[in-house]
């Protein structure tokens, strides 16, 4: 997909890789593009092609407003999730339904209400901010990986159904990325500009998976024997941690 031009809205907008996808938008050109975030009054305004919308991608209703309002929409980017550090033994219902709901659920909502402006509009595209927790149950945040996976599955499966409409479905998956939803993490991060780059690269060059760093390539390429290839390393990590409180 061609982005100059394009008309984009972008989900948790407001911060991290909402913001750098935002930024990395309007330098390929965009025309407008609308951040959403829960509270609008919290996205800064650099440019006049942003156009702050108050979005809550866990009401469906909500969504389908919006999507109604925002017409000349060619481009969504979900981006907008949440994140709870949690064990398999200690997980709560609670926690894994608001993870289902935003990471996971949301975007079937958002795909849903905006399909058809995408259609109306030549087709378009939706980018959907993975992760490589997709891939991989990370057992040290146990319903955030679960909610990914879902996510990812949804990806593939709304891929094929919406190539008949002519739009475009971009999974980008990561590793460890530098903003505040990881800010508890003890790891190499990667900066969300570069994502937001690869992630738009990607769409341009109309890929329908990218896989950002060295990390996140790994563990996929080691799929297809991941019990001998990528768990045994997790469980000797999830023990280091455990061992070190």
């Amino acid at each position: 997909m061609k982005i100059e031009g394009a008309v984009a809205l972008v989900t948790g907008a407001n911060r991290g890789i909402g913001s750098a996808f935002v930024g990395e938008l309007l330098a390929r050109g965009a025309g407008t593009v609308y951040a959403g975030a829960r509270n609008a009054d919290s996205v800064r305004v650099s440019d006049p092609r942003i156009i702050p919308v108050t979005l809550d991608v866990t009401d469906p209703g909500h969504v389908s407003a919006v999507a109604e309002k925002l017409s000349d929409v060619s481009l969504v980017v979900n981006n907008a999730g949440v994140l709870t550090r949690d064990f398999p033994l200690q997980a709560s219902a609670q926690e894994a339904r608001r993870q289902i709901e935003t990471n996971y659920i949301a975007l079937i909502s958002m795909t849903s209400a905006f399909a058809p402006v995408l259609a109306r509009n030549g087709g378009g595209a939706f980018v959907n901010m993975l992760s490589v927790v997709s891939f991989v149950g990370a057992p040290w945040m146990t319903t955030y990986s679960a909610s990914k996976a879902a996510a990812w599955n949804y990806t593939n499966a709304a891929r094929s159904q919406l190539a008949g409409q002519g739009t475009e479905v971009l999974g980008v998956h990561a590793g460890y990325v530098d903003t505040d939803m990881s800010a508890g993490v003890d790891a190499d991060k990667i900066d969300p500009r570069s994502v937001a780059r690869a992630g738009l690269d990607a769409l341009e060059a109309g890929q329908p998976e990218v896989l950002i760093d060295d990390f996140t390539r790994n563990i996929k390429a080691g799929l297809s024997n991941d019990q001998n290839l990528i768990y045994p390393q997790v469980a000797r990590d999830f023990a280091a941690m455990a061992a070190t409180g």
